[in-house]
């Protein structure tokens, strides 16, 4: 019996071979899942962990905002919560309960129709809140350690976990929860507002993407992560680096940390042109900028080669 088989034994929810990925990713590349799982709840993904071979290679997929799926596709199984199973969003009391599939501008508005403050700052992020809580996204002023209380996660054993605030390890952009772990869903702490206060808040917000970043566009967020003490954007712009093209791959004229594909990229020209832009900014400051969008998946060729020279 194949793994598929095996595997479509245990699942509940959604399971399917050979499922292109593209469609899911905001920049609209990439190629197939071998194995796609969109599980029907937090005990159906326990239990299909718990059914996985150890050696299977296991991808999460959130909203794939700022996500790369390379052109030769993902080995081992891919997985994607449901927003069925774990879009939810619910107030109890002061605090929020949200599914980790659920967006981030939804769960500032679920708080917002709430009269609850201090999430709006997930307004400004274009992804799930699976993904804050992996990468401390954040935002206009805050971010997601500031308010998290606590998470559930599932790990790659089939065990559910709950875990603080403290235990993620906070950082810039970064958490120190074992890469295993799957979100399942989080708790955040907010405080009593005005509900008008805080959708202009959130308005503002918006205003202000859509005026300085290529939001309507095919990207995939912030490419870089800021350097300490300095702005990737500026370190990119002061290299030459606005507007740079590969292939069907830009780096956007607005904001020059956003990677855009302007309609027929491959996954190869957008980490290419990634690659050509540290190259840049190295020889031109010294500085070695780091990836913020997660790359997955197998190139079709050769590997892209790091710090393309100029």
């Amino acid at each position: 019996m194949s793994l598929f088989e095996t595997l479509k034994g245990v699942a509940r929810g959604r399971l399917s071979e050979n499922e292109p990925l593209a469609a899911f990713t905001w920049f609209r590349v990439g190629g197939p899942a071998e194995i796609l799982f969109s599980p029907a709840d937090e005990a159906d993904l326990a239990a299909f962990m718990k059914a996985l071979p150890a050696g299977v290679p296991v991808t999460v997929l959130g909203l794939a905002s700022n996500t790369l799926v390379r052109d030769g596709g993902v080995e081992g199984v891919v997985i994607r919560l449901s927003p069925k199973g774990f879009g939810f969003a619910r107030a109890e009391g002061n605090r929020m309960r949200v599914g980790a599939a659920l967006p981030d501008v939804k769960a500032a508005r679920a708080a917002a129709d709430e009269s609850l403050t201090g999430l709006e700052f997930f307004r400004g992020i274009p992804g799930c809140i699976g993904g804050a809580l992996r990468m401390n996204a954040g935002a206009y002023g805050g971010e997601t350690r500031d308010r998290l209380v606590s998470a559930r996660a599932v790990d790659r054993h089939g065990e559910i976990h709950q875990l603080s605030n403290a235990d993620f390890g906070f950082s810039y952009r970064h958490s120190s929860v074992p890469a295993d772990f799957i979100f399942t869903e989080a708790t955040f702490e907010a405080v009593p507002g005005d509900r008008d206060v805080i959708l202009a808040a959130m308005d503002e917000i918006t205003e202000k993407r859509e005026a300085t970043q290529p939001v309507k566009s095919r990207t995939g967020g912030s490419t870089f992560k800021n350097p300490p003490g300095e702005k990737s954007w500026q370190l990119i712009d002061a290299a030459g680096g606005r507007g740079l093209t590969v292939g069907g791959a830009q780096m956007s004229e607005l904001h020059c940390n956003f990677m855009l594909n302007l309609g027929d990229a491959t996954a190869e020209d957008l980490e290419r042109l990634g690659e050509t832009v540290r190259g840049r900014v190295r020889a031109n400051s010294g500085v070695d900028l780091e990836w913020e969008i997660k790359r997955v998946g197998r190139f079709v060729g050769a590997p892209v080669p790091e710090f393309i020279a100029p």
